[in-house]
């Protein structure tokens, strides 16, 4: 019962604080840090056992790491070794260095130094992911400088806990991170043996039919990979990101991904409450002025190093200041190393609190300094102004000018149609312009753009802009506000283009659909169809999809509806083959 109440109160706490602190202009992040402090000891105290909540909350942080594997399949993490090795390894050496001079420098010992240095020259994966996630900039130049330097991070936090359970052992404590390295072999041939087994085993599970299975997978295979690395004395989010990696190949991933999310969200949520929790006010309101200078000394250390290093590493000045204020916190894995090395006697209870409040105010930093950053580079890089319209109307408007915009405005060019282009990337429209086409600067999600580009007099609007949520966000508007114009929409993907047709666009065009049938059809004549039945497969495969799709339509927001169109579609085209081969056999005998 007691374990309900307080799932209740972590619940209510969050719906409840979350979205006023949203309403406030607070990240997710802080509210939920708002909410922990809230109902942990220092204020209401609902909730008295804060790190127990922490050690269960980590599991969100594994669950990122996870999702974060599934986007990152191996040949992409190669791509990335300067930044990983590189950039990581500095950083976490010249940090620690110049951490650990300034705590000699206040008379600490070498080895209590060495633990706090180096304790303190992680950052965190959680609140750095979670805010890059948020932002949609995990894949922008300083998003994927910041995820190379934790990822690093993480690796290096290993050797720090085995050393620090050698000590612990010769004192004879027992920290509970025991290193064994029979374990970690054991732990290798099993993830060797588990990339070939995955696929197999997620098909059969497939084959059942029964949705929840994926999603108890998903759990298990993160949780296995976790606890198994657990086992061995390393990181569970390690264990959970090279899980992520195994089944980044696999065609379940997406699935799987869909699936775990959700359970990620809310414990995710949770390790920020939990945080938030174990302030120590008390510790706080003794030394008020200390523990804020050391914060601010931490965040600006760090901070300092980041910025030359990313610079060296060929981002530019305003990817580097984004990406040296996003990991100027402390991190996690900070509490583990503190109270590691207060169990090996290394560094005294006092220190280990002191630094621990440190980090956790930190944390707290980090969202306002990104926002401040943020402002910071638009006040130093004013906004470019939108292009003015002007002339006639032109009788089709596009927008999005990259590869899919320019072959219809190349076709259109030959045919002597005029055109309005409009393309939100500066940067592109300056390249573009290089080769003498016109294009105008806008975005087209601003209804002042369409008035001046004439869309209400236009005889059709073509949508090939990149991003789905533009291109939904587009379509909403151009349906609403000039319902009689003909709206012809390019989608990424089919529940992209399921998106368009709800919002009555008519005339869809998935990107890779024409380009994979016309491989598909030189594709059968190579292997030695004739060419009127490669022609005849295509045809039929497309015919079949567009009905599925119109059946689809109708049911893709009902889950198990829609799956079992799905599936119901997979059997009906599989039938539909096998009659036209009976019907060539019956022609040929």
């Amino acid at each position: 019962m007691a374990l309900l109440n307080d799932i209740l109160i972590f619940l209510v706490a969050a719906i409840v604080i979350v979205p006023l602190g949203k309403r406030l202009g607070l990240s997710s992040v802080l509210g939920f840090l708002l909410a922990g402090l809230i109902i942990g000891p220092a204020v209401l105290g609902l909730i008295d056992d804060p790190d127990a909540v922490l050690q269960f909350a980590e599991l969100g942080v594994v669950l990122l790491l996870f999702i974060i594997g599934l986007e990152l399949q191996p040949r992409r993490l190669w791509v990335m070794r300067r930044l990983v090795f590189g950039l990581g390894t500095l950083q976490l050496m010249i940090t620690t260095v110049i951490i650990v001079i300034t705590l000699l420098s206040i008379g600490l010992s070498l080895a209590t130094a060495l633990i706090i240095g180096f304790a303190l020259s992680l950052s965190s994966t959680a609140f750095v992911l979670q805010l890059l996630g948020e932002q949609k900039k995990l894949n922008r130049p300083h998003g994927r400088a910041a995820f190379g330097v934790l990822l690093l991070q993480d690796i290096a936090v290993i050797p720090a806990i085995a050393i620090l359970n050698a000590i612990a052992s010769a004192r004879g404590e027992d920290m509970g991170h025991g290193f064994d390295p029979l374990y970690l072999v054991i732990v290798i041939v099993a993830l060797i043996a588990a990339r070939f087994l995955l696929r197999p085993a997620l098909r059969f599970i497939a084959g059942s039919g029964v949705h929840e299975l994926f999603a108890a997978a998903g759990l298990a295979i993160v949780i296995g990979a976790a606890s198994a690395m657990e086992v061995a004395g390393l990181s569970m989010g390690l264990g959970a990101f090279i899980a992520g990696m195994m089944v980044a190949d696999s065609e379940y991933r997406y699935q799987i991904e869909t699936d775990v999310t959700p359970y990620k969200g809310l414990l995710l949520g949770l390790f920020f409450i939990a945080v938030g929790m174990s302030v120590n006010l008390g510790l706080l309101a003794e030394q008020p002025l200390s523990v804020i200078v050391l914060a601010v000394t931490l965040v600006t250390i760090k901070a300092l190093v980041l910025l030359p290093l990313c610079r060296v590493f060929k981002l530019s000045f305003a990817e580097s200041f984004r990406g040296a204020l996003i990991l100027s916190q402390g991190g996690e894995f900070a509490f583990v190393l503190l109270t590691a090395g207060g169990a090996a006697g290394l560094v005294t209870t006092q220190y280990v609190e002191l630094a621990i409040l440190v980090v956790t105010l930190s944390m707290v930093t980090t969202p306002f300094a990104v926002a401040l950053g943020d402002r910071l580079l638009g006040m130093k890089q004013p906004t470019r102004r939108f292009d003015e319209i002007e002339g006639e109307r032109m009788p089709v408007v596009i927008a999005g000018f990259g590869r899919f915009g320019q072959i219809i405005a190349r076709v259109l060019s030959m045919r002597k149609i005029p055109f309005t282009a409009l393309e939100s990337s500066p940067a592109q429209v300056d390249f573009v312009r290089q080769f003498g086409s016109e294009i105008y600067y806008g975005d087209a999600t601003r209804l002042d753009l369409l008035q001046n580009a004439q869309v209400g007099s236009a005889s059709a609007f073509v949508i090939a802009v990149d991003d789905p949520e533009d291109s939904l966000r587009i379509a909403r508007l151009v349906r609403q506000t000039y319902p009689s114009v003909n709206i012809m929409a390019r989608a990424r993907n089919r529940r992209h283009e399921l998106m368009l047709r709800e919002l009555g666009v008519k005339h869809v065009i998935r990107d890779t659909l024409l380009s994979s049938l016309s491989l598909t059809e030189n594709l059968l004549r190579n292997i030695g169809f004739s060419r009127e039945e490669a022609e005849l497969s295509v045809r039929r495969f497309r015919e079949h999809d567009q009905r599925t799709l119109d059946r689809q339509a109708s049911v893709m927001h009902d889950a198990d509806a829609f799956r079992e169109t799905t599936l119901d579609a997979a059997r009906e085209l599989n039938e539909l083959f096998n009659e036209d081969a009976r019907a060539n056999q019956d022609d040929n005998g």
